[in-house]
Parts: structure tokens; sequence; C-alpha cells
């Protein structure tokens, strides 16, 4: 029997808050409302939904000395990925608050990440994560990581695949500087104008275009309820999702694109996995959808076939 893929995550594994207003919403006042908690974070939900499409997968991380490290730590054990994270007692857990109106359009959002850019480059240089990545088949990362640190990360990968994840248009300008090294980043079109300087209407064409010049080889731009975008050494398509593909669910894509593409498939083939996570994803109440094979493969079987960009 042939072992599964390993993939070394890295980056931002955190509490997630989400507060929805109860009717319309008035600014600088107390708006009734519902709060839910989880825990999150790019780089962990995209494993997360890896390791449900049968990758073997370890997590590094850092997190504080307080009730939320706990969770975050019971998370990482209940999704069956050893970690690999660093606490740092007298430091507080990373989190992300975000606050939308009765619509789910966004309000505010206040992102509590001081701790990543403070400890995750010394991390990486640890001898237990360097044997990490060694015995790895491919590094997964998120721009939550500061530049030094992806730099850092990329070295030591020396020639294995590197996937990342860009977060947000704040945080993707984070990897410009190892774009040409990396074996794919997913982004969505917010974060692909940060990095090329396109406008997030631009043609679907001049945004491949644009990121080929920024340096990727070969990359995955989702856009809402628009055509998820791929391209690689073979050149540029799309796929139209059934449904539309919000932020929360491009983890997935990632996670579920990812594992495909460790078991030797082609990102034609495997970009429309990652449409069907996205999909399960939408429909679920977490974070990171619980799907059986059999919802798998009911998804999947609804996503188009790409189509190759003129």
């Amino acid at each position: 029997m042939m072992n599964s893929p390993t993939v070394l995550a890295v980056g931002g594994a955190y509490i997630e808050r989400r507060g929805q207003v109860l009717g319309a919403f008035v600014p600088a006042a107390s708006n009734p409302g519902t709060m839910r908690e989880a825990v999150g974070g790019a780089v962990f939900n995209a494993l997360r939904c890896a390791v449900r499409r049968g990758v073997s997968g370890s997590l590094l991380s850092v997190r504080g000395g307080d009730v939320p490290a706990d969770t975050v730590s019971r998370a990482v054990a209940a999704a069956g990925i050893a970690d690999l994270s660093v606490v740092f007692l007298d430091r507080t857990t990373p989190s992300n608050t975000t606050i939308i109106d009765g619509d789910g359009a966004l309000i505010v959002g206040l992102a509590d990440m001081a701790l990543y850019d403070l400890a995750l480059p010394k991390q990486i240089r640890r001898a237990k994560v360097r044997e990490a990545i060694s015995t790895a088949d491919a590094v997964l990362c998120d721009a939550n990581l500061p530049p030094m640190a992806l730099e850092r990360l990329v070295a030591l990968a020396a020639g294995k695949p590197v996937f990342a994840l860009a977060v947000s248009p704040s945080k993707a300008a984070r990897l410009a500087p190892v774009l040409e090294f990396l074996a794919m980043a997913f982004m969505n079109r917010h974060d692909a104008g940060a990095l090329t300087g396109a406008d997030v209407d631009a043609d679907e064409r001049g945004i491949v275009d644009g990121l080929r010049r920024a340096g990727l080889k070969s990359g995955v731009v989702t856009a809402g309820d628009g055509p998820v975008l791929g391209f690689d050494a073979a050149g540029a398509f799309s796929i139209l999702p059934p449904k539309k593909v919000a932020d929360g669910a491009a983890d997935a894509v990632a996670g579920a694109t990812v594992a495909a593409l460790l078991r030797g498939l082609t990102l034609r083939v495997a970009l429309r996995d990652g449409v069907a996570a996205a999909m399960l994803a939408i429909e679920s109440a977490e974070l990171v959808p619980v799907f059986t094979a059999a919802d798998f493969a009911d998804a999947l079987a609804l996503v188009p076939e790409p189509q190759e960009l003129a």
C-alpha cells in the first residue's frame, strides 16, 4: 500500500471570532447580534482539508500561554495533525475578529497577529523544524509569516514544492520576494492586485499575465461567484463554480488542490477537487467541512470541466 503524501504546514492557527449584527447596523452604538468562535487560520484550514483528502500533515505555528491556546491545541490534535508549535507563556494567542452586517458584508475586522511576526522567523531555525522539512514531501505556508521567515522557509525546502496562501491583500505583498521559488500560490483577486498592481476587475488573462511577470510560475485565483483561475506551464484556464467560493472556502480550495497535486494529478484535474471542497465548505457550518468520500464524489460531479483561456 502506498504511503500518503506528507505536508509540513507553517503559519497561522488561531482563534476566529465572527460577530453578526442583527438588523440594521448603527455606527458608534451598541448593536444586538451574535458571536461565534472557532479555531481557524489560512494554513491550518487548508491543511485540515488536505488531511481529509488523504494527506498526512504536521503544523508549525506559535501561540500564547492562555486558554485560547488550549483550544487551538485541541483542534490540531482532533484533526489528526502532528503539532510542532511552540507556546510563549507570556504572550496571548493570535486571533482574528470580524464583525459583519445582517447581509454578511464586512463592517470591521481586527487581526491580533503580532506574535507571528515576532516568533515565527526564529522557530524556522529549530533543528526539529529542519528535520520536518527534510522528511516532508511538500511545504504549505501562509503569508502570516513575515518576509524573512518566508525566505528562510523556501531556502530550507531546498527544491521541495512550497505552496503558499496569500491570506489578505495587506499580507500578500510578503510573498513577492519568494514568488519565483513557489510551486504555487493561492489567492483571490484582491490579493492578486496587491501583488501585481492590477485592478480587481481586470480581465482573466491580464491577471494571469501580471502574476507571471511578478515571477509566479503556477497559481490559483478565486473570485467569489466568478470563475476560479488556474495557470501553470501548460497554460491558463478557468472553472466556473456552481456556487460562490467565499473567502473562507478558498482555504478548502487550496487544501484539496494541494492534496490532489501530491497524488500526481495535473492542476486542471486537481483544481476541480479544490472547487468541490469549496462547495462542501460553503454548505458547512464549520470552518473546515467534514465529508465522506461519497459526499466529495457528489460535489465533484457538479464541477464543470476547465475552460482554456483565449
